[in-house]
C-alpha cells in the first residue's frame, strides 16, 4: 500500500467513524426534508381492485425532534413495514402495485377498440385527458419520465387523439404535429407503429417487413426457427403472422387520418430510403443481407403456394389458440394480447365471440383510472399497464420483510408463501425447446402465465420460500426442489442465465428489419446470473456447486471496463452491479478481489452530492449517462444493497445513502418516485414499478441496521443455517 493510499484510507476511516452520529446531529428540518416543489403525478388509482391501495398524493414529511441514527432507522423501518403490510391482499396474500409504462399502450388501446367498432366515448374522454397531461412542452410524448420526445410514441398518441375526435387544429395538436415532423414524420417511427397504422390505411404494407406464416413450418431446432427468438417476440409475432397474411383494413373518416404527419407525401415515398429498409453504406452487412431477403419474401408473398400458406396459418392459429386457454391473455402481456384479438378477427371470429370477448376483458383489467389536473381542475384519466407483477412484487417484498425482522412464520409470510406455492408452473412451456431435459417448476411474473415462467422470478421466489416458515414444509421443500432443478436446467452454455429460454443468443437476428427495436432475443445477462448465484447461496450452496465456476467466468467477461455490470431488467448499471455483488457475496466469493473492488469504486464515485444514486434511461444509449441521473429511492437502495454486500457498511458513502433514504421518507412510511427505473426493452420500452421505491429502500435500511447491530445481515444467518443443515440442497 502506497503512502498516498494509506492517507486516503485513514481519511475514509475517519469519515466513517464520524458518520455514525451524523443523522442524529442533523437538525430536524434538514433530516426530514425541506419543502420543495412537487411534480404532477398521474397516480390516483380509482378502479382496479388488483392494484395496491392508492396513497396520499402529497404525504407530509416526518417532523419532530432529532433522533439518534439507530432510532431514526428503526422508526423508518417500523413505518415502512406497517405501510407495506397494510397493502397485502387480505384474502389471497399477494402484493401487487401498478406497473406503469408510457403513452404508447393507451394509444394502441384506442386503436384496438376502434378496430373492433367498440369505441367508448367515456373511455376516450379519459384517454384524451391523459394524453394531454403527458404531452411534453415541445409537443411530443416521451417513453420515460424526464425523457425527450420519441417519434413512435408521439405518432401513436397523435393518431389516438384524432380517432377520439380531437381536431388537428387544436393548439396542442398543432404543436404535436410540428414536433413529429421535426423528428422525421411517420416514416421515422418503428416497425410496430407502422404495422398498427397499416391496419387503418395510414401506412403502406410495402413499407412493413414481410413475415410470412410459413415460418411456422420450420423445424424447432432450425437456425431460423420461431423458437430461436425470445418469448415476448414469439407471443407478439405469431398473431401478426396471421395479420400479415390477411392484411385487414379498418376504414376511418379521412379527417381522422394522419396524412399531415408525412414530410414526403405517402404516394411519393421510396421505402428503400427509410427505416427499416434503408441499407448500410457498406456493401456487405447483415442488415443489408436481411433487407435483400425481405425483398425476396415480398416477391413470394405476392404468389404464395396456397397449400403451404394455409398449413402455415393453421399452425400459427393452433399455437395461439392453445395459449389463450389461461386467464391472463396471450403471453399475459400487452401488446401480444391485442395482437391476438387482431388475429382472431382475421380468422373469422366476430367481436362478440366468447374468445374475443375474453381477450378484450383481460386487457380491460389492465386499465388504470386516475386523476390529473388541468389548469388547476381535476380531470379523469385512463392509461394502461402492460401486465401485472404480483409474483415479482410478492417475492421481493417477502425477502425484504424477513431482512427487516418479520418472523418467518408471521401470518403475512405464511399467506404469501402459500399463494406462491399455488402459482408454481406444472405445464411444459416453450422453454423445453432449448432445455429438453428440464421439467416444469418455475414461476411466472403475472397472476397467470403458465406457459412462460422466467428465471428471475423463479430465483427470487425460491429465496423467499427458503426464508419463510409455517407453510406445509413438505410441500414447500418439494416445490423448492422442482423450482431449483428448473432454474439450473436453464443455465446457458456461456455460464449465464437468460430470462425465459436457454441460449437464446443468435444476435444476428437483431438485424432483421422487423427487429428495429433490437430486443428480439433473450441472451444471458449479468443481472440474472447474479440473481441465480444469490439463489444458490440462499439454498445453502457455495462455490463447490458445478454451476458456479462457469457463472463466475461469465460475470468476469461481462464486467464493464469501469467495474460495473449492465442491467438488462432494471435501469441500469446500478441495478446490474447490485445483482452481481449480491450473488458474489451469497456464493462466498472473495470480496477483496480486484474485480469486486472495481465495482465498489464505481458505485462510490457515482454517488450524487445529495447522498443518493440515480441513473437515467439514457444510459442504455449514451455512455455519458452510465450511473448518472437524479437520485431516486429505488436506485439509491440498489447501490446501498450492493455496497453492503461488498462489506462496505462502515463507508461514508453508505452512511450518506442511508441518510438520503431516511431524509426522503414520508410520514406514512412510504417514498415517492416518479421516474422509470425498470426496463422492458432497452432504448424502447421502460417501466415504472410503483413499489420499487417502497420495498427496496425498506430492504436496504433493514440490511444496514442488521449489519451494524449484529455484524451480518439476516439473510447471511439464514443462508448459513441452510448451508449447515443442507435442508434445501438437492
Amino acid at each position: 500500500m502506497t503512502p498516498g493510499t494509506t492517507e486516503i484510507t485513514r481519511l475514509k476511516n475517519l469519515f466513517s467513524r464520524l458518520s455514525g452520529s451524523l443523522l442524529g446531529a442533523m437538525p430536524a428540518r434538514l433530516r426530514t426534508g425541506s419543502a420543495r416543489p412537487r411534480l404532477p403525478l398521474l397516480r390516483l388509482i380509482a378502479r382496479n381492485e388488483r392494484l395496491g391501495a392508492a396513497t396520499e398524493t402529497h404525504p407530509r414529511r416526518v417532523t419532530g425532534t432529532a433522533l439518534s441514527q439507530p432510532d431514526s432507522i428503526d422508526d423508518a423501518l417500523r413505518r415502512s413495514q406497517a405501510w407495506l403490510l397494510s397493502r397485502q391482499d387480505p384474502r389471497e396474500g399477494f402484493w401487487v402495485a401498478e406497473l406503469e409504462a408510457d403513452a404508447t399502450l393507451i394509444s394502441e388501446y384506442v386503436m384496438l377498440r376502434r378496430f373492433l367498432r367498440l369505441s367508448d366515448p367515456e373511455r376516450e374522454r379519459k384517454v384524451v385527458s391523459y394524453l394531454k397531461h403527458t404531452q411534453l412542452a415541445d409537443g411530443g410524448w416521451a417513453i420515460y419520465y424526464g425523457g425527450p420526445a420519441e417519434i413512435s410514441a408521439s405518432v401513436k398518441a397523435y393518431f389516438a387523439l384524432k380517432l377520439a375526435g380531437v381536431s388537428a387544429s387544436e393548439p396542442f395538436m398543432l404543436k404535436a404535429r410540428e414536433r413529429i415532423l421535426a423528428m422525421g414524420g411517420v416514416v421515422s417511427a418503428n416497425v410496430f407503429t407502422k404495422i398498427t397504422l397499416a391496419l387503418f390505411g395510414q401506412y403502406d404494407w410495402r413499407g412493413v417487413p414481410s413475415m410470412p406464416p410459413e415460418i411456422m413450418l420450420l423445424p424447432k431446432d432450425f437456425y431460423f426457427s420461431i423458437y430461436a427468438i425470445s418469448y415476448w417476440s414469439r407471443a407478439v409475432l405469431i398473431p401478426l403472422l396471421i395479420v400479415f397474411a390477411h392484411r385487414p383494413l379498418c376504414r376511418i373518416p379521412k379527417e381522422q387520418g394522419i396524412d399531415e404527419l408525412y414530410v414526403t407525401p405517402k404516394d411519393q415515398l421510396d421505402f428503400s430510403q427509410f427505416p427499416p429498409f434503408k441499407k448500410d453504406a457498406r456493401w456487405f452487412t447483415w442488415r443489408n443481407v436481411f433487407i435483400t431477403l425481405d425483398g425476396l419474401l415480398k416477391w413470394y408473398d405476392g404468389r404464395p403456394v396456397e397449400s403451404v400458406r394455409r398449413y402455415g396459418l393453421e399452425r400459427a392459429a393452433k399455437w395461439m389458440l392453445e395459449r389463450l386457454n389461461g386467464t391472463g391473455g396471450l403471453g399475459a402481456i400487452y401488446p401480444a394480447m391485442a395482437n391476438s384479438i387482431f388475429a382472431l378477427r382475421c380468422l373469422g371470429y366476430d367481436a362478440h365471440h366468447p374468445l374475443v370477448v375474453k381477450a378484450l376483458k383481460e386487457i380491460e383489467e389492465l386499465e388504470v383510472h386516475g386523476t390529473a389536473f388541468d389548469q388547476g381542475q381535476p380531470v379523469d384519466t385512463l392509461h394502461l399497464q402492460p401486465c401485472f407483477s404480483p409474483i415479482w412484487d410478492t417475492s421481493l417484498l417477502m425477502n425484504a420483510l424477513v431482512e427487516a425482522g418479520l418472523a418467518p412464520d408471521h401470518p403475512a409470510m405464511v399467506k404469501a408463501a402459500n399463494w406462491l406455492l399455488a402459482k408454481q408452473t406444472r405445464t411444459v412451456g416453450d422453454w423445453q425447446v432449448s432445455a429438453p431435459h428440464a421439467k416444469p417448476g418455475g414461476w411466472y411474473f403475472q397472476f397467470e402465465n403458465e406457459h412462460y415462467p422466467d428465471v428471475d422470478d423463479s430465483a427470487v421466489v425460491l429465496m423467499a420460500l427458503a426464508k419463510a416458515k409455517g407453510a406445509n414444509e413438505e410441500v414447500k421443500r418439494a416445490a423448492i426442489e422442482r423450482g431449483f432443478r428448473w432454474v439450473m436446467a436453464m443455465q446457458g452454455s456461456d455460464g449465464g442465465w437468460g430470462a425465459y429460454d436457454k441460449d437464446n443468443n443468435r444476435m444476428v437476428f437483431n438485424y432483421i428489419p422487423f427487429a428495429d427495436h433490437r430486443a428480439l432475443l433473450d441472451p444471458s445477462t449479468a443481472d440474472l446470473t447474479g440473481r441465480c448465484l444469490e439463489m444458490l447461496g440462499a439454498l445453502g450452496y457455495d462455490q463447490s456447486h458445478p454451476a458456479v465456476a462457469p457463472a463466475l467466468r461469465f460475470l468476469k467477461r461481462e464486467q464493464e471496463p469501469d467495474g460495473s455490470w449492465y442491467g438488462r431488467w432494471g435501469v441500469n448499471y446500478i441495478y446490474g452491479t447490485w445483482s452481481v455483488l449480491a450473488g458474489l457475496k451469497a456464493i462466498g466469493e472473495d470480496l477483496s478481489l480486484p474485480y469486486v473492488r472495481r465495482a465498489v469504486a464505481w458505485l462510490e464515485t457515482h454517488q450524487n452530492p445529495d447522498g443518493g444514486w440515480g441513473e437515467s434511461c439514457l444510459s442504455y444509449a449514451d455512455g455519458a449517462h452510465h450511473g448518472r441521473g437524479d437520485s431516486t429511492p429505488s436506485q439509491t437502495a440498489w447501490a446501498l444493497l450492493a455496497l453492503l454486500c461488498a462489506g462496505e457498511a462502515e463507508s461514508f458513502s453508505v452512511v450518506r445513502g442511508i441518510n438520503y433514504l431516511v431524509r426522503h421518507q414520508s410520514k406514512d412510511g412510504s417514498w415517492e418516485e416518479v421516474r422509470h427505473t425498470g426496463t422492458g426493452f432497452p432504448r424502447v420500452f421502460y417501466l415504472r414499478y410503483h413499489w420499487y421505491c417502497q420495498y427496496f429502500p425498506f430492504w436496504a435500511l433493514a440490511m444496514y441496521r442488521n449489519i451494524k447491530a449484529r455484524g451480518c445481515a439476516r439473510a447471511d444467518e439464514l443462508q448459513q443455517a441452510a448451508r449447515t443443515s443442507g435442508e434445501y440442497r438437492v
